[in-house]
């Protein structure tokens, strides 16, 4: 595992459900202090820390005396508003125990869409920082949005990770790390201890890890994609592993499994794009279009499409998929889908003069790989 210690500054932690409570859904206060006390012992070192928790529908469930968990969002927004201070509470006392003070930041999807909204979040952030505070962060469940939520709290981690420009993302769970088979069912199985490439190693997630959990191997991968490709390494190791947060930052080998960043920073917008916006729609276009958004860096144009799949207005994302149906990136678009479908195909110079040129502007195009 090549070592990230030297240069990781800041550090993003993201804890799961599973790593913080037992199996009836109560909190371990253990499990924390010992994230908190390992957490004090990075800001000895001189390293910033940001926590990303999970646990807060699970602490609400615990005292509402619900199980099993529902399914019904509306229900774990309400029971997410009865967990969330409790869950503080336990980080309070953890953190004070270790000379530390917390502060709760509550995010949702569209503080990482809007750009005001962006640029507010990472001042909150460095100046809570620049305080002394380890933020405490989470999903702010109890008012979100179904329709525009991260989901869980592995993206949120990564998304953390790039608005502060952190060194390092460790994302803790019940696991060792990535496997390379499930170990309840493969004695063999035996820990991958770096990825260069995560789409290589989607075929060894398997699905949520615990019913207390929204997450899970495969859940943690999409992150450490994303985290990737904001040029920020991951480290996804158990939360029970002594000292996980320092062989972490130190590039320890085993500690877990690392995922090495891309060399290049993806922009902020373009991350935006790539995973905080849901596609409303998919645009087909011709070969000679692909190769010139894949290969040259140029706008998509109404000539070069062929199909508009899905009802989508202007400015919203869209997935561009090539002749053959594969999706090979992803935009947002400045033609509404009725006003595509119309003038698809169609050279620039016929267009109507209201009408933009570009349906997909090149600095609003994320290529995929």
């Amino acid at each position: 595992m090549a070592a990230p210690g030297p240069v990781a500054r800041t550090v993003v932690v993201k804890v799961g459900t599973s790593s913080i409570t037992d199996e009836r859904g109560y909190i371990v206060e253990a499990a924390i202090g010992k994230l908190c006390s390992e957490v004090a012992l990075l800001r000895a070192q001189g390293r910033q820390v940001i926590i990303v928790t999970s646990g807060a529908i699970a602490a609400g469930l615990r005292v509402l005396g619900i199980h099993p968990r529902p399914s019904d969002p509306s229900v774990l927004q309400a029971v997410s508003a009865v967990g969330q201070s409790r869950l503080m509470s336990h980080y309070e006392r953890a953190l004070e125990a270790s000379g530390l003070v917390g502060g709760q930041v509550l995010l949702a999807a569209l503080d990482f869409v809007n750009r005001a909204q962006y640029l507010h979040a990472r001042q909150t952030l460095w100046l809570l920082l620049g305080l002394g505070v380890v933020p405490i962060v989470n999903e702010n469940d109890a008012v979100t949005d179904d329709e525009i939520r991260f989901g869980d709290n592995d993206r949120l981690a990564a998304l953390v990770a790039h608005l502060v420009q952190a060194d390092l993302l460790v994302l803790l769970t019940d696991a060792a790390g990535l496997l390379t088979a499930d170990p309840r069912t493969d004695e063999d199985a035996s820990l991958v201890e770096e990825v260069v490439e995560v789409d290589a190693v989607l075929a060894l997630a398997g699905g949520a890890g615990s019913e207390r959990g929204s997450g899970g191997m495969a859940s943690k991968l999409a992150a450490a994609k994303m985290a990737a490709w904001s040029g920020v390494g991951v480290v996804i190791a158990s939360a029970e592993r002594p000292d996980v947060l320092l062989d972490a930052v130190a590039g320890t080998p085993g500690v877990g499994t690392f995922i090495k960043p891309r060399q290049a920073r993806l922009p902020a917008r373009k991350l935006w794009i790539a995973f905080a916006l849901a596609p409303a729609g998919t645009v087909v276009v011709d070969a000679g279009a692909k190769k010139a958004l894949t290969e040259r860096g140029v706008s998509l144009l109404p000539a070069g499409v062929r199909d508009v799949r899905g009802d989508f207005a202007a400015d919203e994302a869209v997935e561009v998929a090539g002749p053959d149906g594969e999706v090979f990136a992803k935009g947002l678009v400045r033609h509404s889908a009725k006003a595509l479908a119309e003038w698809m195909g169609r050279q620039t110079s016929v267009l109507p003069p209201e009408m933009p040129a570009e349906v997909v502007h090149r600095d609003d195009l994320v290529i995929l790989p």
